[in-house]
């Protein structure tokens, strides 16, 4: 009979070394002391073993299993649950393309699609150093800096094609690459330990943020008896203002996009 692949995962499943498991199973007593039940801390440590492999791995779901006493089952259906636990190994930076309705119009679809001939991968798909994967974002909630893209979670605001085939081209060539609001970039793996809920301990991140758009404050300030502005941004076609590399900031909306 020949050998008949039918998807299901191997078991089971390798233990990390001896060095790794007592150093995860450290952190993992500190996440799981933090709820009433011990179950709750099932999130934080899929983001903790995600932080030690770059993507949830059979190993990092025995663990989990193991130190909350579930079974791999009910562990792997809540990984698989949710697309921020990446199934398969991605890169260091997760560049996500926003493409629902209006960053789509504003120019994000011809930014995705840009990007993919850019890259040479399709979406979910890992450049060959990797260093970049790209895929689709459904809403970044910052319609106001449409079209938006995401980079380990951080805010790259009204970005055009050619800004962000810049983006990508600094994250794969080791260049400084600076969100337009926010703290600043770190991989997908510091990315995940911080999501699991321990400390970034590099200076200044915590105190960074973003303010609200010029397009969000509008209908507040009319609400308060304000008279509206003849447009929130240069009118669709109008040049681009002066900004960094990556783009324009905040407060300088543009409704470019198009290739």
């Amino acid at each position: 009979m020949s050998d008949v692949q039918l998807g299901m995962p191997q078991l089971p499943a390798p233990d990390y070394p001896a060095d790794v498991r007592a150093r995860l199973e450290a952190d993992a007593k500190e996440v799981i002391a933090r709820y009433p039940d011990s179950r709750s801390a099932l999130l934080p440590l899929l983001h903790l073993v995600q932080a030690e492999d770059g993507h949830v791995t059979r190993t990092g779901l025995r663990f989990c299993a193991e130190v909350l006493e579930l079974t791999v089952a009910e562990v792997t259906a809540v990984s698989t649950f949710y697309s921020m636990y990446r199934r398969e190994p991605s890169g260091d930076y997760q560049v996500g393309v926003c493409t629902n309705t209006l960053c789509a119009v504003l120019g994000g679809d011809a930014i995705f699609d840009a990007l993919r001939r850019h890259l040479g991968v399709e979406g979910g798909g890992t450049t060959d150093d990797g260093k970049v994967t790209l895929e689709h974002i459904e809403c970044n909630a910052a319609c106001d800096f449409a079209p938006v893209v995401m980079v380990n979670w951080e805010f790259f605001d009204n970005q055009t094609v050619e800004s962000a085939k810049a983006l990508v081209d600094d994250l794969r060539a080791g260049r400084t690459a600076r969100p337009t609001r926010g703290a600043p970039l770190c991989t997908y793996k510091e990315t995940a330990r911080i999501l699991a809920g321990f400390p970034d301990p590099r200076p200044g991140a915590v105190e960074a943020s973003g303010a609200a758009g010029p397009a969000t404050l509008a209908g507040l300030r009319l609400a308060k008896g304000g008279t509206p502005a003849a447009h929130v941004g240069p009118p669709r076609g109008a040049p681009a203002p002066d900004g960094p590399t990556h783009g324009p900031g905040p407060a300088e909306h543009t409704e470019e996009g198009e290739e």
